[in-house]
């Protein structure tokens, strides 16, 4: 059996021993929604760094620059931190370096301590549950949160990943039986509960990003399984 437990912000990610196991990393609005998609849709990789100044690095080695500090685009970069971006035909076959406010931050801190990192979104939920069977590793799954704090999307994605588990695994924490519980409160209005509940759901809808939450809330869009090797995260 696996055991999994879930850690609901990387503030707390210091708790959770990573050594040996397999992190699932989700930021579902938007970062590893946007990761999903592009390499699904055709991107070659994408690289994950904490700052922008990285990022602009990586820009001179002629590498795209993608990302956003605080929902909103960075002004030196190609592009932002939507999925819908991302996926553009002109980017199919390219490498991207992307930075953003939770998700590079939690994916590069788990990349320290876990043997292997799995970029979760509910885009993809159900390949990384069937990827996590087949591999028969104990399990962090690693929310991105909001600043520190937790957040309703990752959760549910936590839950969905939790859920479809359930045979296969020991919840070994509070918060993957909260997450659990909380997703099969909402699996059958997803999109509703994250559009009108969801912290950031709202701050994005301000930031003019509404077509992006009914796409992020999709579960099962695609089968892409993007994975963390040397630096690169591949599908």
């Amino acid at each position: 059996m696996i055991n999994i437990e879930t850690c609901l912000t990387p503030e707390i990610l210091s708790l959770h021993q990573l050594e040996g196991k397999i992190a699932v990393v989700t930021d579902v609005l938007r970062a590893t929604s946007c990761m999903v998609a592009g390499l699904n849709a055709g991107v070659k990789s994408v690289i994950p760094v904490m700052t922008v100044e990285e990022a602009l690095d990586y820009s001179k080695k002629g590498y795209i620059t993608a990302g956003e500090r605080g929902g909103v685009k960075v002004k030196e970069f190609t592009i932002g931190n939507s999925p819908q971006e991302h996926m553009q035909e002109e980017y199919h076959g390219k490498d991207i370096c992307m930075t953003t406010t939770n998700g590079t931050v939690a994916i590069t801190e788990a990349k320290k301590r876990a043997d292997q990192i799995v970029i979760g979104a509910l885009l993809n939920v159900t390949v990384v549950a069937e990827f996590l069977k087949s591999a028969q590793k104990d399990v962090v799954i690693i929310c991105a949160g909001w600043k520190g704090n937790p957040s309703l999307e990752d959760t549910l994605f936590a839950g969905a990943l939790i859920d479809r588990l359930q045979e296969e695994c020991n919840l070994t924490d509070d918060a993957s039986f909260m997450a659990l519980t909380q997703y099969k409160a909402c699996k059958d209005n997803l999109v509703e509960s994250i559009q009108f509940n969801a912290s950031h759901a709202k701050r994005l809808s301000g930031l003019k990003a509404k077509s992006d939450l009914a796409f992020c809330a999709q579960e099962d869009y695609c089968d892409a399984l993007p994975i963390l090797r040397n630096g690169e995260i591949t599908i």
